[in-house]
């Protein structure tokens, strides 16, 4: 099975509010709600990964200030492990360059979106009372 790392960032505005990503139709795991991010590419470490990744991704810088956790999911093709960040926008606006669309959603809403399997364990850490 092919392994691959990859990061997500769980970017929060000053309302708590969190940045989140619909996959395309043409992603793997098209029409499901992640946390923007991917690949770590060799010779990166988890943050500088991040911080390309939504560079490239929402066109925004973000300050990369803790990690929140690492999953480790087995899709039908591939398992991945991920390794997710709480983040903030340092500069700019995000855009969906590669996403069907973002959206910023309150904390007690995110259970309402059909979220990829592997960023399920951090919605829950980020939802607990």
């Amino acid at each position: 099975m092919r392994e691959v790392t990859v990061v997500g960032a769980v970017i929060q505005d000053e309302s708590k509010r969190v940045l989140c990503a619909l996959r395309s139709k043409e992603m793997i795991l098209a029409n499901y709600w992640e946390f923007p991010g991917g690949k770590v590419e060799k010779g990166e470490n988890y943050p500088e990964a991040l911080t390309r990744e939504i560079q490239e991704e929402l066109g925004c810088t973000v300050l990369v200030e803790k990690k929140i956790t690492e999953v480790t999911h087995d899709y039908d093709n591939m398992r991945v492990h991920l390794h997710t960040y709480l983040c903030r926008i340092r500069n700019g606006n995000p855009v969906a360059k590669e996403h069907a669309k973002i959206q910023w959603v309150e904390l007690d809403q995110l259970h309402q979106l059909n979220w990829a399997p592997a960023d399920i364990p951090t919605l829950q850490i980020i939802t607990a009372p």
